[in-house]
């Protein structure tokens, strides 16, 4: 199966040297739970979204914009989710990619006045997919940074993950078919701690140090990703 991740946001300046791209870090996390080819579209960086009918899956990645923000890309991005949809392309959303999927399938996606979520989160698994082969444990943790939250749940999306801060942090939809978190199963341990220690300025010492510290933790993320694979195996589509 070939992935077309859509790339729409870039790693911040102040580190980007010590780590690589968006969509390198979604290659190695698929490459652990399975053999996949690749494409990326950048949309971040001005590239053009293709058709999505011809597409066999596609990935969409975390992004310092709103899906409310005036980014050009972003109108083109929620009537390509659409097409998509109504195409049977499978489609993974991950935390900026979670909240666009949900707000271009009729949800709503607002800054939330609980403020920043950073650090090791840990989500009540509150059903269990029936894609999933394997048992789903009670709870799920993966490391987390954002802002902006799902409020309004889109038609025909069911809750898989849930926490008081964050109600709908994995939605699936059986039948548009898409699967996505609005936590980053895609990060390293490493990566998490620069990205947080980056933004110390932003979110301060005390939220800053309760981040880091919670990276010990132990965190869920190939569980996470071995539940993408099983989404994208199970609506593989038939050609």
């Amino acid at each position: 199966m070939k992935l077309t991740i859509i790339e729409t946001g870039l790693v911040p300046e102040a580190i980007r040297g010590g780590f690589e791209d968006y969509p390198a870090m979604f290659r190695h996390m698929m490459s652990r739970v399975g053999t996949y080819g690749f494409d990326t579209v950048s949309v971040v960086k001005g590239e053009a979204l293709p058709a999505p009918g011809p597409l066999e899956a596609v990935m969409i990645t975390g992004s310092p914009a709103g899906v409310y923000d005036s980014e050009p890309w972003i109108s083109p991005l929620m009537d390509f989710i659409r097409q998509a949809a109504s195409e049977n392309v499978p489609m993974v959303g991950i935390c900026f990619g979670h909240q666009i999927l949900a707000e271009a399938l009729g949800g709503k996606v607002v800054k939330s006045d609980k403020g920043w979520g950073v650090g090791r989160h840990t989500y009540d698994v509150v059903a269990c997919p029936a894609f999933l082969e394997e048992a789903c444990p009670a709870e799920i943790s993966a490391a987390v940074s954002h802002q902006d939250q799902v409020v309004q749940l889109p038609p025909g999306a069911s809750v898989i993950a849930a926490s008081d801060f964050t109600p709908y942090a994995g939605l699936y939809y059986p039948e548009a078919p898409a699967l996505s978190f609005q936590c980053h199963p895609e990060f390293n341990d490493a990566y998490s701690a620069a990205l947080y220690a980056a933004r110390r300025h932003r979110l301060g010492d005390e939220m800053t140090d309760g981040a880091l510290e919670s990276l010990e933790i132990e965190g869920d993320h190939d569980r996470l990703a071995r539940w993408i694979a099983a989404f994208l195996s199970a609506h593989r589509r038939v050609r």
